[in-house]
């Protein structure tokens, strides 16, 4: 898969992100009348706070100049308006009656009600100080250089208000603002203006208020809002002890946006882990994406960055600006985002889902019977191109049914996390944390997971932790070194796709990954997870030449570092999320892919812990007989019986998948050899086979009604074959009748599914009637009830063929014939109940004659 290109975003990297609109910004309403309790109205985003004009710095502010712009002159002696020196750390306040003195901004302000609630007292009954107030001279140039620069790691300790000799000092950090006004219940009083967009006063108060706010006044407007500087770190103890660890199982809920009520104020906490950073900063539609007054804090050695920003929810956009070690500035989407912009935009979007439920009988039911024992049919479903143009609830409306109508399962998505390039299928993915917003948001997500389950239809999903695209927004050295992939380039890059690999060793990593999957199971209610590409993870020398890899510890090419992150994600899944099932798409013959991680395999590892593995064997040996033509395939027989050498090994799943049918790789029927009607007929007979198989099976769409054509992710299926005009719809409504038939039986008949995983489950009746192109064998439940499949793989009918069966059945019915005219078939069939003669055959002591239908597979049961 090539990835995609670098995305472009409106806000452009390492610099101020201003709207180019030439425009004064127009008087905007305080965030208190566009929001209430700091939650925007349904459907728009919450108020943004005039940080920048539309297109236009808002003038007037003495020295403020450009973003990171410096004060080339030295400010004077502090001095009193008697020309005496004041206290240390003081500056002069002003004494005349300029717009810089006490009361002059509150004068400009509206009594608009207040951002947080009702009870706020007006700002016209607070009384002004009548005083000068001083200026507070405590910023040093280092931490002015450093907060301009976006490199200072502790700006709550400099910002906001701190107790000083002589009173409480307050500094703010307002760049483009005309004048800051600190408002308490008692009093309001303006900042001085230091220039470079710092205010700072020192007060004559005993104590930090408990509660204040802001009103920065900006040209043509003035914003109320709390201070985010003065808000402890709201993120708790337990949460960086965890993340410092890397055992955080819900790592969501500590990283990222998370709108939430923090010391009784409404807003947002931003946390973002970039251990590599000198600074970061927060960027977003609030600020008109310039960060520089919005540096987030270190919270030590974690290397979490924190910021609570008052007064902003959902439906902001936002990313990290992040200070590289050099001192460059790069902006990040966030690696945790749980909404994000429909691409090719970026951006991420807080976001607080608001879905109610409606699957608790699905949910209790789920994990009544393991996997590997119940009936499990999966349809795989792109879900983008299943029905074109359809969003998720939309796709609710139609999936579920079409999907319980054919009698599968379960459904298994290709990957729905968000992803920058739609060629990619979903498998170069840059929010993990985020359903593609292509379809809908993340409710409009749940919503469709909702009505599947209440449909009594299981969800599946592709999950792809094995590597990710280089996209310089996403997660690509984020903090400007490698940091979610390896730091050695040649176990960083990957050989086939052009990708990097995810450093499994790096606990941070591994906790990223692990609550990745946890977050899915949990907050989406997925049922299962099959994880991609595991073979590439678990080889050091996946697709690497000699000299381009070296061994592990133990002089071996296992990657050691990435079974133990598979061990960990499966056990965990498993122990947080009863019911659900990890499936293996691992294409070689590592031992104990399905085995528990903590029995030890004859390799001295412990087993990788999934529920099943796709048996990629079984689908090239079994797809590579049937596009032989009938006469050569007397000399691949064995193709065909090979899976049973291997069979129990592990706990199987047996995928006609998307990967088998694009890329020139042909259609399932378009692979069989001869005129439509074989092709059409072998497609049957296989089909029958393979739900007659040990195994559980998989059937990517259209697949299902004979599509002719391969899978473009463009269209999608070509539903127009199931047209009653087109004139040979009933060639491909017949498979399609079909399989719906297939599941139906499967379900009922326990003999089908209930011993996949036990040899005794399984006897052949003939193996090795190579020159018949015939295979037979007895599948049995639990309880020793046998179902007997016949498939005849070559093109004529075979009258009165003899077939050894136990004594034990005095008569056999026939249940399914792929031959029948209803599915297309020439409708040979045996009508009438067959009984068993007492003639040995095939070493058994009972034996029954059938007619054998060309290309096709016959089921009978007991009758």
């Amino acid at each position: 898969m090539t990835p995609r290109p670098p995305s472009d975003d409106s806000p452009k990297k390492n610099g101020a992100k201003k709207p180019a609109t030439g425009k004064k910004a127009a008087v905007q309403k305080t965030a208190a009348q566009q929001t209430a309790a700091g939650k925007p109205a349904e459907g728009k985003p919450a108020a943004k706070s005039p940080e920048r004009s539309a297109g236009k710095k808002p003038t007037g502010n003495k020295g403020a100049g450009s973003k990171g712009a410096k004060s080339s002159e030295k400010a004077p002696a502090p001095a009193a308006a008697d020309g005496t020196p004041v206290p240390a750390g003081v500056a002069a306040a002003p004494t005349d009656n300029s717009p810089a003195a006490i009361g002059s901004t509150a004068d400009r302000l509206d009594n608009s009600p207040s951002l947080h609630g009702s009870s706020r007292t007006p700002v016209d009954s607070v009384p002004a100080l009548t005083d000068s107030v001083p200026a507070f001279a405590g910023l040093g140039p280092d931490d002015r250089e450093r907060l301009l620069s976006g490199t200072h790691h502790d700006p709550h300790g400099v910002l906001g208000a701190h107790p000083v000799p002589g009173g409480v000092a307050f500094l703010a950090f307002r760049p483009y603002a005309l004048g800051v006004t600190v408002v308490t219940d008692d009093l309001r009083a303006e900042l001085h203006d230091d220039g470079d967009g710092f205010f700072s006063a020192l007060l004559p108060l005993r104590a930090v208020p408990d509660a204040y706010r802001l009103l920065v006044a900006y040209e043509g407007t003035v914003q109320d809002t709390e201070d985010a500087y003065r808000f402890l770190p709201a993120i708790g103890e337990l949460d960086l002890h965890l993340l410092g660890e890397g055992r955080h199982e819900q790592l969501w809920q500590a990283l990222g946006a998370e709108p939430m009520t923090h010391q009784g104020v409404a807003g947002t906490r931003f946390t973002v882990w970039a251990p590599n950073a000198r600074g970061v900063r927060l960027a977003g539609t609030f600020n008109f994406w310039d960060g520089t007054g919005y540096p987030m804090r270190s919270l030590g050695s974690t290397g979490v960055w924190e910021l609570f920003v008052p007064g902003i929810g959902e439906g902001e956009l936002y990313k990290f600006e992040i200070t590289r070690p050099d001192g460059t500035h790069t902006l990040r989407a966030d690696p945790m985002a749980r909404r994000t912009e429909v691409p090719p935009r970026t951006s991420s979007i807080v976001h607080t889902s608001h879905h109610t439920w409606h699957d608790e009988e699905w949910m209790a039911g789920r994990g009544e019977r393991p996997a590997h024992e119940a009936p499990f049919s999966v349809y795989e479903v792109h879900l983008a191109s299943w029905r074109p143009g359809l969003t998720y609830r939309q796709l609710a409306q139609q999936l579920p049914a079409y999907v319980a109508d054919l009698g599968f399962t379960h459904v298994e998505l290709m990957p729905v996390a968000e992803h920058p390039f739609g060629g990619s299928w979903g498998y170069q993915v840059t929010g993990f944390y985020a359903p593609t917003a292509r379809l809908g948001t993340p409710d409009d997500f749940k919503h469709l997971v909702d009505a599947l389950h209440q449909a009594g239809i299981g969800v599946l999903m592709d999950w792809v932790p094995a590597h990710f695209p280089r996209d310089e927004w996403a997660l690509a050295a984020f903090d400007g070194r490698p940091l979610y992939e390896h730091a050695d380039p040649q176990r960083a890059a990957h050989p086939d796709w052009g990708t990097l690999e995810f450093d499994f060793g790096r606990r941070e990593v591994r906790n990223f990954l692990v609550a990745n999957a946890v977050y899915w199971c949990q907050e989406f209610h997925i049922d299962g997870l099959r994880v991609d590409a595991v073979a590439s993870m678990l080889y050091l020398d996946y697709s690497r030449e000699p000299g381009q890899w070296t061994p592990n510890e133990h002089g071996g090419r296992e990657n050691l570092d990435a079974v133990a992150f598979l061990q960990e994600m499966n056990a965990t899944v498993y122990r947080r999320n009863p019911g659900v099932v990890t499936i293996a798409e691992e294409s070689t013959a590592w031992d104990g892919v399905t085995r528990a991680t903590h029995h030890s395999g004859p390799g001295g590892f412990g087993g990788l812990g999934f529920g099943l593995k796709w048996n990629m064997g079984w689908m090239h040996d079994s797809l590579d007989y049937v596009q032989h033509e009938p006469v050569h395939r007397k000399y691949h027989h064995h193709e065909m019986t090979f899976s049973m050498v291997y069979a129990y090994s592990e706990n199987y799943v047996l995928p006609i998948s998307h990967d088998e049918v694009v890329h020139g790789k042909k259609s399932l029927v378009s692979k069989m050899p001869g005129d439509w009607w074989q092709q059409r007929a072998t497609t049957r007979a296989y089909l029958g086979y393979m739900w007659a198989h040990p195994g559980k099976q998989l059937l990517f769409m259209g697949q299902e009604f004979a599509q002719g054509a391969e899978w473009s992710e463009t269209h999608g299926p070509d539903w127009w074959l199931l047209d009653p005009a087109y004139p040979a719809e009933a060639d491909h409504r017949g498979v399609r009748d079909l399989v719906r038939d297939l599941n139906t039986v499967y379900r009922h008949t326990p003999a089908l599914w209930q011993q996949d995983t036990d040899p005794s489950g399984f006897q052949w009746v003939v193996g090795d009637a190579a020159e018949d192109n015939v295979f037979a064998f007895l599948r049995l439940d639990a309880e020793g009830v046998p179902l007997l499949a016949v498939s005849n793989l070559s093109p004529v009918v075979r009258h009165a063929y003899r077939l050894g069966v136990p004594d034990s059945v005095p008569a056999w019915q026939e249940t399914l014939n792929t031959d029948s005219a209803r599915y297309g078939g020439s409708d040979v069939t045996n009508p009438d109940v067959v009984k068993p003669e007492l003639q040995a055959w095939h070493g058994r002591p009972a034996s029954i004659r059938l007619t054998l239908p060309p290309l096709s597979t016959v089921w009978l049961r007991p009758a």
